[in-house]
């Protein structure tokens, strides 16, 4: 879904004594295809294609030697009502029917638990785990925000590219080699070379572009080649683009839990159940403190990051729920992607953003209900904005309808920098006025 994500926690994996790598993607959608009816989510086409692809490499390669009970296909799942969570179950179904493949296992990680890694090793060391998969989620993050903000301005054509390539394999080892021990320090010591390399590459004499935030569902937002590289191809026409974050997902599995076991408080208070409001709270405690430590760790390495280079700020949940709520956009209690996507999509509004894009697989329920409400409001604002839904077809109209956007997104630029300059030269004659008042 996300490379350097993957690379990097992959290499935390591996720093437990899990032989984990990292599979080869998109190469094997013509065997998704084969599997599917086409009704299912195109990311559902593209993991199982890519499993069927890796695993059939690995018999041709081992041959005789091949047993598919060694192996363990990493695949996370989500609370509905959306598609993702019977990925898995699905996947497992069509494994079972190949003699070859059926006793392959699928490690399914679950928001049911804010995807508790209990099982993976002994259970003294879970905890070190958990937080060390975090951080690389955190530091993967923000390596995407440096590469999206420097490419744009790079001094040499594609050497943003080389850096991050070089990078991700640098942080994974750093992530191996540290993680199990707990020493994060080292890791963020690591890190800030390679900032302080990203932001060298920035040529100081390109002017700002058009900001794009970009929103949508998980899995095709990230992916690059699902979604045919939508924020290369924005900067080719003129952008500058920020993508939504995987730690934003994370954090919102933690705090979904968070207002389910508020409603459970609730309801305990009501019915005088003492054994399980007790229960309850305690465990509402936990989650609580989780998501303050998921917060905290992403605040200090995004504000550690910052003072090497002015990357985009990541989102708070809480902030996106009390935005949906001021604007009375949607309810998180529904749940889905949507709720990130409609609230992320006013937060880049408010924070001056040129336009919006959402990203969706074609027939996705989230995506379809965040252009219901965003697309509007959007004209309403009179922000430009953007869908892109995809499925494994090329559409010839594509390039057009970015042409386009990124058209309008640069009249709203222009337009927000003639307004900005009045407002300041508005602001600089208040203050002037203001001190000839004062003046004895």
């Amino acid at each position: 879904m996300n490379r350097i994500g993957c690379n990097l926690l992959a290499g935390v994996f591996r720093s437990f004594d899990i032989d984990a790598v990292v599979m080869p993607t998109y190469e094997g959608l013509d065997m998704g295809m084969e599997y599917t009816s086409g009704k299912e989510c195109y990311p559902c086409q593209v993991t199982l294609g890519d499993v069927l692809f890796f695993l059939e490499n690995e018999r041709k390669r081992l041959g005789s030697d091949f047993d598919a009970g060694n192996y363990v296909y990493f695949m996370p799942e989500a609370e509905g009502p959306c598609r993702f969570g019977m990925y898995n179950k699905f996947q497992k179904i069509v494994l079972d029917s190949m003699p070859e493949f059926s006793s392959v296992r699928i490690g399914a990680l679950s928001t049911r638990d804010g995807y508790s890694l209990d099982g993976l090793v002994d259970s003294s060391k879970i905890g070190i785990l958990r937080r060390a998969a975090y951080l690389s989620v955190i530091v993967a993050d923000v390596m995407d925000r440096l590469l999206w903000r420097v490419r744009p301005y790079e001094r040499e054509k594609g050497a943003a590219d080389h850096l991050i390539e070089n990078a991700t394999t640098a942080m994974a080892n750093s992530f191996e080699r540290h993680a199990a021990g707990g020493t994060f320090s080292s890791i963020l010591d690591d890190f800030d070379d390679v900032l302080k390399k990203g932001a060298a590459l920035m040529d100081p004499d390109i002017p700002r572009k058009p900001r794009i935030g970009v929103v949508g569902e998980i899995y095709l937002r990230t992916h690059v080649l699902a979604n045919q590289d939508t924020i290369r191809n924005l900067e080719r026409f003129g952008a500058e683009a920020v993508n939504a974050s995987i730690a934003e997902w994370v954090n919102f599995t933690t705090y979904e839990r968070l207002l389910e076991l508020e409603n459970r408080v609730a309801t305990s208070l009501k019915t005088r159940n003492k054994a399980r409001l007790l229960s309850d709270v305690k465990e509402w405690m936990g989650y609580k403190i989780e998501l303050f430590y998921q917060q905290r760790v992403q605040s200090g390495v995004y504000r550690r990051a910052r003072r090497i280079l002015d990357i985009a700020d990541d989102h708070r949940v809480g902030k996106l729920n009390r935005i949906v709520r001021k604007y009375d956009l949607y309810d998180f209690r529904i749940g889905t992607e949507a709720s990130l996507s409609i609230a992320a999509a006013m937060s880049y509004v408010e924070e001056g953003y040129n336009g919006v894009v959402n990203i969706y697989p074609f027939t996705c329920m989230p995506g379809a209900i965040t252009s219901s409400i965003v697309k509007p409001l959007m004209q309403r604002l009179g922000v430009p904005y953007l869908d892109a839904p995809y499925d494994s077809s090329f559409q010839p109209g594509r390039e057009g309808s970015l042409r386009t956007f990124m058209f309008q997104a640069q009249r709203h630029f222009i337009r927000s920098r003639k307004s900005g300059a009045r407002r300041s030269e508005a602001d600089a004659q208040k203050a002037a006025v203001l001190r000839e008042r004062s003046a004895p």
